[in-house]
C-alpha cells in the first residue's frame, strides 16, 4: 500500500460513519434517538422483556435500561406490566404506537441503506453482502443482539456493526 493511501479499515469506518449519519437522518421524522430505537427494535424482535434482559440485549447497565424504558413509556412507545411468571418482576413491552414506530423506522432505514447501496451493481452488492456476512460470522459474539446500524438487519440490508449510532437501529 502506498503511503497516504486509505486502508481497508479506514474505508470501512468511513462507510460505517456515512451509514450512521444516514440512519440518524432517517430517525429524525420520529424524533427518536438511536439508543431509543435500539430498545424499540429489541422489544419488537423479542416481545416484552424484563429490564435486566433488555439491558443485556442493549449491552448497557440495568439502571440505564430503566431510563430508556422510562423515556419510551413517557413517549407512549412502551408500557410496563407485571411478569406473569414472577409477579415481583416487571416486563417492558411495546405499545401499538411502539410497534408502528418500529415498522415505520425499519422501513425508512431500509430505504436509506438501499439508496446508498444503489451505487453498486447487483454483482458487487452480492459480493459485499457475502463478505460482510463472513466477517460478521468470524467475529460473532453469541450474546450480541444489537439491531439497527449495529446489528441484525433485514435480509439484504447490510449495516456496519456498531451499536447505537456509535454504534443500529
Amino acid at each position: 500500500m502506498a503511503e497516504g493511501e486509505e486502508t481497508l479499515g479506514e474505508a470501512f469506518w468511513a462507510v460505517a460513519r456515512l451509514m450512521r449519519s444516514r440512519s440518524k437522518q432517517a430517525l429524525a421524522p420520529w424524533d427518536v434517538t438511536p439508543s431509543q430505537f435500539r430498545a424499540v427494535a429489541v422489544l419488537a424482535r423479542h416481545g416484552a422483556l424484563r429490564l435486566s434482559t433488555l439491558a443485556e440485549h442493549l449491552r448497557i447497565a440495568p439502571r440505564s435500561a430503566t431510563e430508556v424504558a422510562d423515556d419510551l413509556e413517557e413517549r407512549g412507545l412502551a408500557a410496563r406490566s407485571p411478569d406473569p411468571a414472577d409477579r415481583r418482576a416487571t416486563l417492558v413491552g411495546l405499545t401499538p404506537k411502539g410497534v408502528e414506530l418500529a415498522r415505520e423506522v425499519r422501513a425508512a432505514r431500509h430505504a436509506e441503506s438501499e439508496s446508498l447501496f444503489a451505487e453498486l451493481d447487483e454483482h458487487d452488492r452480492a459480493d459485499l453482502a457475502r463478505i460482510l456476512r463472513r466477517l460478521r460470522a468470524a467475529g460473532t459474539d453469541p450474546q450480541a443482539d444489537r439491531p439497527g446500524p449495529a446489528g441484525p438487519s433485514a435480509a439484504g440490508e447490510v449495516q456496519p456493526g456498531a451499536g447505537t449510532g456509535t454504534s443500529s437501529p
